[in-house]
């Protein structure tokens, strides 16, 4: 049984330290882009989300197919 709790504790921290992860980098990668003027003036963070969130879609269904 406690086998089975820390089991899912362990799960649940990956989880939450990918979503983390995932907004640390976005806001770095937003704050670099705009801060080089890479990025159109009309674009707000929203758009990076996007992008980034197509980038790991793309990367997981790429590891499902091979």
């Amino acid at each position: 049984m406690e086998f089975e709790n820390r089991k899912n504790m362990c799960k649940f921290g990956k989880i939450t330290g990918y979503i983390v992860m995932y907004i640390v980098f976005t806001t770095v990668l937003f704050f670099a882009l705009t801060y080089f003027n890479k990025i159109p003036s009309n674009w707000g963070y929203v758009n990076i989300l996007a992008i980034t969130s197509l980038i790991i879609l793309f990367g997981t269904l790429l590891k499902f197919l091979l």
